[in-house]
């Protein structure tokens, strides 16, 4: 059935259906994300497209109105009327469906990115939306207004058998529709009112070379919907597990998924830049990248559900783009780029407001030429589990694996930025001394696990005498707890990762006491700070959220401690954090928002990690 056309003026590209009152920005929470395996975008309740960069995860921006309403370019698709709005995941998928429920009637926007394995049509990068009636009858509009690179290009829009194409000097895009459009020569449009029953598809594509122009029927979307229905169905029941809050893992699984870039198997901390942790402050940073740390938990976390292959991806990643080279900071970065590449030059874009007002606007990151210690515990860590529940490592593997243990062997005492990427100045952070510690004893389990050659003497005693500093220099007996760095009293959620890497007995006394100073300092109704900036500075102005993965460390450290039940209040008190879809951003600010990038995989995989071991200590 065909939609029926209307003329009316365009309707404002910075708000929402017409008559309803809509802010300049949706809080964070208030997104859904779709993607190829290749890019991501966030979906708003309100029908609003509002990030997307087109072709990679860390590529520049078409849709960016995210970080600045005016200037960086969205696509709405709505009612015309004033709604309400639910949004869900069509289940055990990545289809994201956004419902609008208005007095004369029922619609919904399908949005979804096909999964394709032909590398030219892979290339395209579609982004289908599909508009329905499925009630009474509603007048829609769509307004799409790229800016290109984070509306830094100019752009102008032709016509080419029918299809608008949206040309800037670094990108072409195509749209095509089922229902008439018109443009400005720079944004286009489309007013039209669908009945019960009937259906409208807009195809967004990257075009040029020899990916041309193509329409998308509605019986095209149809089955291009039924497809990645189906992708996403099969991969995920491939998961292993069964356990009591099996929605919200595989929700995390599903995210942790589309978080991955399938060309080289590597998986990026978040798909936006610069979402802030503090709304109105400067600590805006992009994660559109690979760190190390992230990515080797992540490997975890597909492990213990049983997604091999893309623990095996992460591994290729690893073999064919991580190389090995003596920099200032270590024969590794804490953070590549998807492609492998190393530099990632940090820059501002003033020409934005930022999320809020919250500026500056970042892209790259500077924290790539840092020393965090921890990320060789991480990795090896990670290589270690593989090893294990993987395949067994190749000779290749082993090598690089010796080369890091022994510069972990010479350089581990000294002092870094810590996970926390600080730019208050290097201590002797004991986060980073712990992984130290795991870097070597892993190596060491692997090499008489399988008889593989190392130097096991040297190696057992440069991993006693980690051990030995942390217990010595490590613990507070003022504070009686373990704290940030050697000699110091603040207090550090990530030492929560203590008896979790196997450092330390989760019933040791000491570990006991920590656990309880942790809980009266940091924790506030199961919501655990990271630490105390007044007490630590880190060379940042402005306060920050609680950090959703050390609320999850904080279950799993109650629930290897014996506390099962107020680690299970804990957790599910945490779930009631996640946003309508179940999707966390970095951290929960101080009246229960989600602020920092989204989503973040860091979280997702310590959600994944918590209810595992917490469903394996209730039985």
């Amino acid at each position: 059935m065909t939609a029926e056309a209307e003329t009316r003026e365009v309707p404002d590209m910075a708000r929402g259906p017409v008559g309803a009152e809509s802010p300049r920005y949706l809080p964070v929470s208030e997104h859904g994300l779709i993607g190829d395996l290749r890019t991501a975008a966030l979906v708003g309740t309100n029908g609003t497209i509002d990030w997307y960069c087109c072709g990679r995860f860390d590529g520049p921006s078409i849709f960016a109105s995210i970080l600045d309403a005016e200037r960086g370019g969205s696509f709405i698709l709505a009612p015309d009327v004033p709604t309400h709005t639910k949004q869900f995941y069509f289940p055990d998928t990545n289809v994201l469906i956004t419902r609008f429920f208005a007095e004369d009637g029922v619609g919904e926007v399908q949005d979804f990115m096909p999964i394709v394995d032909d590398s030219r049509e892979a290339g395209r990068h579609r982004l289908i939306r599909r508009v329905m009636c499925v009630r009474g009858s509603l007048p829609f509009h769509a307004v799409v207004a790229p800016r290109f690179d984070f509306g830094q290009q100019p752009h102008t829009v032709r016509t080419e058998h029918g299809y608008p194409i949206f040309e800037s000097p670094s990108l072409t895009l195509a749209l095509t529709s089922s229902v008439p459009v018109e443009n400005d020569g720079r944004d286009v449009w489309s007013l039209f009112k669908l009945h019960e029953g009937e259906t409208a598809v807009f195809a967004l594509d990257r075009v040029g070379g020899e990916v041309r122009p193509r329409a998308c029927p509605v019986a095209e979307a149809e089955d291009l919907f039924e497809a990645t229905v189906r992708y996403w169905r099969r991969w995920l029941s491939k998961s292993l597990y069964r356990g009591r809050w099996r929605e919200m893992v595989h929700r995390s699984a599903l995210t942790l998924k589309l978080l991955t870039y399938a060309p080289t198997g590597a998986i990026v901390a978040a798909p936006t830049t610069s979402l802030p942790e503090q709304i109105g402050g400067e600590r805006n940073w992009d994660y559109r990248y690979v760190w190390i740390r992230d990515a080797a938990f992540c490997v975890y976390a597909m492990l213990r559900l049983g997604f091999t292959d893309e623990a095996k991806a992460f591994m290729q990643f690893l073999t064919e783009h991580v190389c090995i080279s003596c920099g200032d900071s270590g024969p590794l970065q804490i953070m590549y780029g998807i492609d492998g590449r190393r530099k990632l030059p940090e820059q501002e874009l003033s020409h934005l407001e930022g999320h809020l007002g919250s500026a500056p606007v970042r892209i790259g990151n500077s924290a790539v030429d840092q020393l965090q210690l921890d990320i060789y515990g991480a990795l090896i860590d990670s290589i270690y589990l593989y090893d294990k529940w993987g395949e067994p490592i190749s000779s290749a593997h082993w090598d690089t694996v010796c080369e890091l243990v022994e510069w972990v062997c010479e350089n581990w005492d000294q002092p870094d930025e810590g996970i926390w990427e600080t730019r208050g100045g290097r201590k002797n952070f004991l986060y980073s001394r712990l992984m130290c510690w795991v870097a070597i004893e892993r190596a060491i389990r692997m090499a008489r696990r399988r008889g593989l050659p190392a130097d096991l003497v040297r190696w057992a005693g440069k991993r006693d005498e980690i051990y030995r500093q942390i217990m010595s220099r490590g613990w507070s007996p003022d504070r009686k707890a373990f704290v940030q760095y050697a000699g110091g009293t603040v207090l550090d959620a990530s030492v929560l990762m203590m008896p979790m890497a196997k450092f330390i007995s989760p019933t040791d006394p000491k570990w006991l006491s920590t656990l309880d100073a942790l809980g009266e300092e940091l924790v506030s109704d199961s919501l655990v700070y990271r630490y105390d900036p007044q007490a630590s500075p880190d060379g940042l102005r402005g306060e920050e959220g609680t950090f959703s993965i050390c609320s999850f460390w904080y279950v799993e450290a109650l629930t290897r401690a014996g506390r099962k039940d107020e680690a299970r209040l804990a957790f599910e008190k945490m779930l009631t954090y996640g946003n309508h879809l179940g999707l966390y951003a970095e951290e929960i600010g101080r009246t229960g928002e989600q602020i920092g990038n989204f989503p973040q995989a860091f979280t997702h995989l310590a959600l994944i990690s918590a209810a595992f071991n917490l469903d394996k200590a209730l039985g």
